[in-house]
């Protein structure tokens, strides 16, 4: 059965949740298209949480971010509403999302989003 996007994040039970440890991930292949062309926009989105109880299932993410690929976002809406689907599927202690886009139109974008609980 082939696999399809997917905005449902899964996750399972933090094994070491008396402990305070980073989970780091890098995403080089995420693509969505430029809201005013149409086009493809490019980036490596790189993630980095302290769970809490919850941990983000891989597979599952892979698909999440594949269901970007043929949705209209600006740079700063897609790394903040990546940041924003992570929170709310894991409320991990501490979260940080970069979207680092590739050169267009001569620009090199970098937008970086956090969260800290208590914080928002």
């Amino acid at each position: 059965m082939a696999a399809i996007p997917s905005k449902k994040l899964e996750t399972f039970a933090n094994p070491n949740p008396e402990r305070d440890y980073v989970i780091r991930f890098e995403c080089p292949e995420f693509t969505c298209l430029c809201p005013k062309t149409g086009q493809p926009d490019f980036a490596t989105i790189h993630v980095e949480y302290v769970p809490d109880a919850l941990c983000v299932e891989l597979k599952s993410w892979k698909l999440y971010l594949w269901s970007y690929r043929d949705a209209g976002a600006f740079h700063e809406a897609a790394t903040n509403k990546i940041l924003d689907d992570l929170v709310a599927a894991t409320r991990p202690r501490r979260a940080r999302v970069v979207g680092d886009f590739k050169v267009r139109g001569g620009i090199h974008t970098v937008v970086e989003a956090s969260y800290e609980r208590g914080t928002g």
